[in-house]
């Protein structure tokens, strides 16, 4: 502190008595380094909620990606059910041309036609949307142009689940940053603490006095902490905060193993249940098509056995492509679950 005073100045202005004083004060507890440790453990804190949040818009950018191609796949699963629904159409006009079948049955195809067509208008609406989404996601221009999608099969290692745990445990930046939120509060009550002991303080700068003339001051002091009640509260509610602190840090150790470990198990039941549908479910669903329809065709079949035969194929189709987007999704949060970079497909 640079103090310039004007000590004595008489009345009829013949002279004055002036200084210039600079005034620093020491603390004798290291209060500075533990001040500089405060503000470290906030650095560091600051850090690992900037890696957190690059990992949430990551994960977003992740589910925008799998949501758009979803999207485009049930549009082309759309045009596929339409043309077969258009060849069921063509059979059931075929036979009541000829005769053979009631016009109901026509009608019946038709409404399939009908509701496949709009199917695949509304898709290309929310195509455009998830377009969008994922541009915005992506920090480009919302209407920018995105091409083919391709998503690849992603490495995540499921098998070992306590590796798993130990893995979110030691990548988190969520628990670094509890980490240091605990190691600032500890550094507050430090510094707090610190408060206890006097401050040194040195003033020393030139003087003028009207007798004695030019010269120099110095002086040497030292605070005297009096209330003492007022720095004792401040230190409960600084340890008060390093417990809460600790405690929830504890708490986030528990949730971050037990997401981890959950994602797991959520990604195993989507591959499950991808395989079987692809393997089991869809070959069967097209085995079924085709006789349905030729039985439908020389009579020996009713309409709504054909119909229901197609619709079996398409719900097929259809779950298919949900499970792959759930596999996707699910690899997607496990890595987010395990503090990884690389979210996105």
């Amino acid at each position: 502190m640079i103090s310039p005073a004007l000590n004595h100045l008489p009345y009829d202005l013949r002279g004055a008595n002036w200084s210039l004083t600079v005034e620093q004060r020491f603390p004798l507890a290291g209060t500075l380094g533990k001040r500089r440790r405060v503000a470290q453990a906030e650095l560091s804190r600051v850090e690992a909620d900037s890696e957190r949040l690059a990992l949430d818009i990551e994960l977003r950018a992740a589910e925008a990606y799998l949501m758009l191609h979803e999207r485009r796949a049930m549009a082309r699963i759309y045009q596929q059910q339409r043309a077969l629904a258009e060849q069921v159409a063509q059979t059931a006009a075929a036979r009541y041309a000829a005769a053979s079948s009631t016009q109901a049955d026509a009608l019946r195809a038709e409404i399939e036609v009908a509701r496949l067509t709009a199917a695949v208008q509304a898709s290309g609406a929310e195509i455009r949307a998830g377009e969008i989404m994922l541009n915005v996601q992506l920090g480009r221009p919302a209407v920018a142009a995105i091409p083919e999608l391709d998503v690849q099969a992603r490495d995540v290692q499921t098998s070992d689940a306590a590796a798993l745990g130990r893995s979110a445990l030691g990548r988190r930046p969520e628990l670094r940053s509890g980490q240091a939120e605990v190691n600032r509060y500890r550094a507050e009550t430090a510094a707090m603490e610190s408060m206890f002991t006097p401050m040194a303080m040195l003033r020393t700068g030139p003087a003028y006095t009207m007798m004695d003339g030019h010269g120099w001051m110095l002086e040497v002091g030292v605070s005297v902490p009096l209330w003492r009640d007022k720095l004792h509260a401040g230190v409960s509610e600084a340890r008060a905060m390093t417990e809460m602190a600790q405690a929830e840090l504890e708490a986030m150790r528990n949730m971050i193993e037990g997401e981890a470990l959950a994602a797991r198990e959520a990604l195993l039941g989507a591959e499950a249940r991808y395989t079987a549908l692809r393997d089991g479910v869809l070959p069967r669903a097209q085995q079924a098509v085709e006789p349905a329809i030729a039985a439908y065709a020389s009579g020996q079949l009713p309409l709504v056995a054909a119909i229901e035969s197609a619709q079996a194929l398409w719900s097929a189709q259809a779950d298919l492509v949900s499970a792959e987007l759930e596999v996707g999704l699910a690899a997607a949060r496990l890595s987010r679950a395990l503090g990884a970079q690389g979210a996105a497909p």
